[in-house]
């Protein structure tokens, strides 16, 4: 769920992140950039890689979005969760012959459990701190082997940003709230955020592993 990183209309009003993307789906917006183009080529390709070497048959993903993302993923059972009945009926539209897809909003969740949880442009678009702290706990909880995250990683906010972001260094959250889990691998992003969310981003992956 990648948008752009400085107000595009600084006369919005700000009601909060899950108002934010229910009204931006609702107004037939895009999960943004980052799910487009070689950015979502190079997100696929790196968990694509990671699903097959680690034998991973099942995978929940937080924040499934507009479901673009989703169509280069090779994945044997997916689950997709997120907070817009909008953005969860367009998935189920564009993958109504697939039966090994299932999406359902984040009220919904029952404790479904997987090999490999999902976080991709996500975590820097949890602007309340409460909003962060739960998903954080459901995205490690809900998985028994691995976590992928994709994402910023950094405390430097600035004030001419979009009023729906908020950057964390959350790998020193995870390493403080959930000590069972372990970074196991960090992979720079291929195209990194050099003034244009078109064609860079500040997302990096993070890979976690339960110890």
């Amino acid at each position: 769920m990648q948008s752009m990183l400085y107000k595009y209309n600084s006369s919005e009003t700000f009601i909060g992140s899950e108002n934010y993307w229910i009204n931006r789906y609702d107004s037939g917006r895009s999960s943004g950039n980052g799910s487009y183009g070689k950015l979502a080529e190079f997100k696929a390709e790196i968990i694509n890689e990671f699903v097959v070497q680690n034998s991973i048959e099942q995978v929940i993903e937080y924040g499934c979005g507009d479901g673009n993302q989703l169509k280069l993923a090779k994945y044997p059972f997916y689950i997709g969760f997120d907070i817009s009945l909008q953005a969860i009926l367009t998935c189920k539209s564009l993958f109504a012959n697939d039966a090994t897809k299932i999406f359902r909003l984040m009220s919904e969740y029952t404790d479904e459990q997987s090999d490999l949880t999902l976080s991709l442009d996500v975590i820097y678009h949890l602007v309340e701190d409460y909003v962060f702290f739960t998903y954080i706990d459901r995205l490690f909880e809900s998985s028994k082997k691995y976590v992928i995250i994709y994402s910023s990683n950094t405390e430097i906010n600035l004030e001419e940003q979009a009023n729906h972001i908020k950057h964390r260094n959350f790998s020193e959250f995870v390493f403080n709230v959930k000590p069972e889990w372990k970074l196991i691998k960090y992979i720079p992003n291929k195209y990194p955020f050099i003034g244009d969310t078109k064609t860079g981003s500040l997302a990096d992956f993070f890979v976690y592993k339960k110890a």
